[in-house]
């Protein structure tokens, strides 16, 4: 996976502004020098507490203001959470990106933080992480991707439509499976996505998203909660039913076998695909051959090229895939990969992807 490409301008007033809350000092030198070392970055701001991250935003609004905020959840004064909404009161465009423990207990709450505004979450880091490349990668690709949709959202719609892309025709068959993927961004993009298909989708749906093992059951319990289908992680060997919603544990690809008339999951600790476990390639090529085609692809914002090959497999075989668009991606990675890759039945925006799903699939 590489990173996304520095943004266009570079000039001092066209630098992506970072904004730094953690209460050691020792992680706030760190990440400073790892962002400034980007030509499109500058460090506007390093506190240590929520309170003193509050204060700053709402003095910088009127003149200089933050574009992103690296937020820890644990600290004095004011913790992330506390602090949180008050960010988002202070400056309604600022991009906070949480900086979450990889526990059971972190990833509930990055994944509230989510649910109440924040942008997105990282690993919370440590020196040694820091200094990792794939850590560097991933932060610098996230913050460039909100950037980007931020400034998208202040700009007046432009009036020259953007070149089409060559689509492919529709199903052959109704679908049996819907198999969604996503990475980057990809929370926030479900968030959306999912309450939106309503509750009586009348196949069943497989979702692989980038993620750690900690954090997908917790996923999966919010997802479940929105209203609309219920979600769990999915269990090696068990049947696949309609209007249900099967998550890929972390560390497990998910892959999908015929049993006679049922279709059932199978966990699978192959080695990572795409410098992925879980992966969406596995997943969309079993679901292929599984399916003999009959499978609807949504593919969600994301980093690298993940999907790319089994959409390939699911369209060759007679199948779909709807993309998201580049306005509404924080990285349009996965989604870019099949759109260029002319794999694509359509290739919309976020809010009207599931409509198109519903269209596709019937009620």
């Amino acid at each position: 996976m590489t990173a996304a490409p520095p943004l266009a301008k570079t000039g001092a007033e066209n630098k992506i502004r970072v904004a730094i809350c953690d209460d050691s000092l020792v992680i706030r030198g760190a990440l400073a020098r790892m962002l400034e070392a980007e030509p499109d970055f500058t460090i506007a701001a390093r506190v240590a507490d929520g309170a003193q991250a509050v204060a700053t935003i709402r003095r910088m609004k009127a003149t200089t203001p933050i574009d992103v905020l690296i937020l820890d959840i644990e600290m004095p004064v004011l913790d992330g959470m506390a602090a949180l909404p008050q960010l988002l009161e202070a400056d309604p465009g600022l991009r906070v990106i949480m900086a979450s423990t990889l526990t059971t207990r972190g990833a509930e709450i990055a994944m509230r933080a989510l649910r109440l505004g924040a942008a997105d979450y990282v690993p919370k880091p440590s020196v040694a992480m820091i200094a990792d490349d794939s850590f560097r990668r991933e932060l610098i690709a996230k913050i460039r991707g909100l950037v980007r949709l931020r400034r998208i959202s202040a700009q007046p719609a432009s009036a020259a439509p953007a070149a089409p892309l060559a689509l492919r025709p529709g199903l052959r068959l109704p679908p049996r499976l819907l198999a969604i993927g996503s990475s980057t961004g990809g929370p926030q993009a479900l968030f959306t996505l999912i309450p939106a298909l309503g509750k009586a989708l009348s196949v069943p749906v497989v979702l692989t998203q980038h993620m750690p093992a900690t954090f997908t059951p917790i996923l999966a319990e919010h997802l479940g909660r929105l209203g609309g289908m219920p979600c769990t992680e999915a269990r090696d060997g068990e049947a696949l039913h309609p209007g249900h919603i099967y998550l890929a544990p972390g560390d497990h690809h998910l892959l999908i076998q015929r049993d006679g008339a049922t279709f059932r999951a199978k966990l699978s600790s192959e080695k990572p695909v795409n410098f992925c476990r879980p992966a969406v390639d596995p997943m969309l090529l079993s679901a292929a051959s599984a399916c003999e085609g009959r499978v609807l692809v949504v593919m969600l914002t994301g980093m690298g090229h993940d999907g790319r090959d089994g959409t390939s497999a699911v369209v060759a075989a007679g199948g779909a895939a709807i993309a998201q668009d580049e306005a509404s991606s924080v990285v349009w990675g996965m989604p870019g990969a099949i759109a260029q890759a002319k794999l694509c039945h359509a290739v919309l925006p976020l809010a009207r992807i599931a409509p198109k799903v519903l269209e596709m699939i019937g009620r």
